[in-house]
């Protein structure tokens, strides 16, 4: 994956709608245009293998429609431009995260020491537990 390159090509590349929003804002939200609807083609993002686009189809899912273009909705602010950032800066860290190759998970058997530890606390407890147990007089 090339960073610069699939920040160049999400800029490039995608398709800006803007729709009136809800929220705040008062009356001016009822005249002036500040959500920001975001579209971007799988197919048109530069930087990202094939391999990665797979990957990409897979994690993001939600967001991928059946013409396998990602859409973004950004309402956040009151100002258009700021929702536009923030729709950018938004989509490509989802693509980034997106991307990661997480590691395989090392399986490990809890220590001999760890296992006396619990055995230790369980019988702590067992102790408190018993003590509560109500106290029979014996004449």
């Amino acid at each position: 994956m090339n960073a610069t390159e699939l920040h160049e090509s999400i800029i490039n590349n995608s398709r800006l709608t803007f729709a009136r929003s809800g929220g705040k804002g008062g009356q001016n939200v009822n005249k002036v245009n500040t959500k920001v609807h975001l579209v971007l083609a799988v197919g048109d993002l530069g930087g990202v293998s094939e391999e990665e686009r797979g990957r990409l189809r897979e994690k993001l899912a939600a967001i991928i429609n059946n013409e396998d273009c990602l859409y973004l909705d950004v309402d956040d602010e009151r100002v258009q431009e700021l929702n536009r950032k923030i729709a950018y800066a938004r989509l490509e860290s989802r693509i980034v995260n997106a991307l990661k190759v997480q590691k395989k998970r090392k399986k490990t058997k809890p220590t001999q020491a760890s296992r006396e530890r619990t055995l230790k606390q369980k019988k702590i407890r067992s102790e408190i537990k018993k003590n509560r147990a109500k106290i029979t007089h014996v004449y």
